[in-house]
């Protein structure tokens, strides 16, 4: 297919990212259905993606942007580390969730299967990465927010060959199963996802034996060759523009500040300087503050998931989202920094807070670029909820919370949603309160809490839930000092707040800091209201 595709060439190419993207779908509807835990089950905490025979992303399942946008360094990872003894072979699998060598945190863990067709032709790679809710770890969940390193957080896994020929290795399996304070589920979830990639396996041989693999291998070079085109058009002329402006007067470089709250409240900087040559976007976190004790950091595989997720929003929601469209882009993140941590730092919280501030600062520097698309900012974090027991049954229960998304040209921003890097559906309280000893007291949206404007921010959600036995509740959330920015003369959004209600006495109310751990005995509430999006515009 030359540069310039026929109209028979364009609907090939559609077909074809549709087929992939649909295989990607369907490896995600066999790991939610075959997992054991809610957070996978119900809450959906996976990604399924294909990859070509170098590692690069070919298509995706529209699934978690902080999972898909970071796996191919897992999947370069895994190829890396099997290289040297012979690659993988049909039906071996391997498995990793060391955040050092491609993954973003412990929690997160990553298959990764060479697909072949009968004849053994290599026909490339599928992956899926699924959070589970403990992987050890000093405190239920695995997050922990005392860790002065990263062992502190749980089993990390460098890239193993975890199943060959189709036959888990089973004494990795077992121990992974044993550093766990849910082993049952772990095992279950583990399953779950060798199913899902062999279901992807299966789909791509399916292709091959269909259309020929010539054909196949052919495809996903020429739909990742039309992704770098459309993106690097995006850039140069602002293609997917609402106002049809062509980019000719727009600044081609801008940078934007904000910050981060650390375990004890303090504000950490986060900076971007961001400009656009040739057709290629440059981001540069030169000036992002170092990591420290007891401020979350991250990994440059999710500041990279960060951007590219970022500059899809803000140009053209169309452009195929595939490692095509990812050679357009450059970061630069300094090594130690909160956007680039560096072994042993604890990255746990990082992944799922720091991902959300860089997302506000790239969109924050974005809009400078891209105006016709800009929008005040989103709630800014995930709000994390842990809680664990503490006697009894073992138990580890995970949710992320939704709040506020920010207005935007022409629309109000959404209500009690999940925003940018997660994209995850909540617990249904039916199956929350059928799995854990929790009840569910309040789930409303919090009225009022988004940012005044032309157009408004949207609500976060006031949610309360009341321990039936004692248990350990960790809460790592952000925007609890500072709010959602508006745009464009638009009001921020309410920050987040949340207390602990001893025996849900509502007199004797305590307001916790945003990253916590404390513990509850039963009867105890605990409290979580969310931050609404910032406005746009002046009303």
């Amino acid at each position: 297919m030359g540069d310039e595709p026929t109209a028979r060439e364009a609907a090939l190419l559609e077909i074809w990212q549709c087929r992939l993207a649909g295989l990607c779908g369907e490896m995600g509807e066999t790991l939610s259905r075959a997992a054991y835990s809610p957070n996978i089950k119900e809450r959906e905490d996976f990604s399924c993606a294909v990859f070509d025979r170098r590692g690069e992303l070919v298509a995706q399942a529209e699934h978690i942007p902080v999972h898909l946008g970071s796996m191919h360094a897992s999947v370069r990872a895994a190829i890396e580390a099997v290289a040297a003894r012979g690659g993988l072979g049909p039906g071996d699998q391997v498995l990793a969730n060391d955040p050092f060598d491609g993954g973003t945190h412990l929690n997160d863990v990553t298959f990764v299967s060479a697909a072949y067709d009968g004849d053994g032709r290599h026909l490339g790679y599928v992956a899926n990465r699924a959070h589970h809710a403990d992987v050890g770890g000093a405190q239920p969940g695995s997050l922990t927010l005392d860790a002065v390193d990263a062992t502190a957080e749980g089993l990390r896994i460098p890239p193993l060959v975890a199943v060959r020929g189709g036959e888990w290795n089973a004494d990795i399996r077992t121990l992974i199963v044993a550093n766990t304070r849910t082993p049952s589920e772990r095992a279950g979830d583990l399953d779950a996802q060798r199913g899902a990639n062999e279901v992807g396996v299966r789909r791509l041989r399916d292709l091959a034996g269909r259309h020929g693999v010539d054909a196949l291998l052919g495809a996903m070079v020429a739909v990742n060759d039309y992704g770098e085109r459309r993106m690097r058009a995006a850039l140069t002329f602002g293609a997917g523009s609402v106002d049809g402006d062509t980019g000719s007067d727009r600044p081609r470089s801008a940078a934007f500040r904000d910050f981060l709250e650390d375990a004890e409240g303090r504000e950490v900087a986060i900076s971007v300087d961001v400009r656009i040559t040739g057709g290629t976007l440059i981001a540069d976190f030169t000036g992002t503050e170092p990591a420290r004790a007891g401020c979350p950091a991250t990994v440059e595989p999710v500041t990279r998931a960060c951007l590219e997720y970022a500059v899809r929003a803000m140009t053209d929601p169309t452009i195929p989202r595939n490692g095509g469209a990812s050679r357009c882009l450059r970061l630069v993140a300094p090594r130690g920094s909160v956007v680039s941590a560096l072994p042993p730092v604890p990255v746990g919280a990082g992944n799922v807070e720091t991902s959300q501030r860089v997302v506000d600062v790239l969109l924050g520097a974005l809009a400078s670029l891209f105006p016709s698309l800009a929008c005040g900012a989103s709630q800014g974090t995930m709000n994390n909820l842990l809680v664990g027991s503490r006697t009894g049954a073992p138990f580890v229960y995970y949710e992320t919370v939704g709040g506020g998304q920010g207005g935007r040209p022409g629309m109000h921003g959404q209500s009690g949603i999940h925003t940018h890097m997660t994209n995850t559906a909540n617990t249904p309280v039916e199956a929350l309160e059928a799995e854990f000893p929790l009840r569910v007291r309040s789930y409303a949206l919090r009225r009022g809490s988004g940012g005044d404007g032309r157009w408004r921010g949207g609500d976060g959600i006031v949610r309360e839930i009341e321990a039936l036995a004692d248990c350990t509740v960790s809460v790592i959330a952000s925007r609890r000092t500072s709010r959602p920015w508006g745009f464009d003369g638009g009001e921020p959004g309410a920050a987040g707040e949340d207390w602990l209600l001893p025996a849900g006495d509502e007199s004797r109310a305590q307001r916790l800091p945003g990253m916590c751990t404390v513990r509850l005995a039963a009867g105890d509430v605990l409290r979580m209201l969310t931050p609404g999006g910032g406005g746009w515009g002046r009303d």
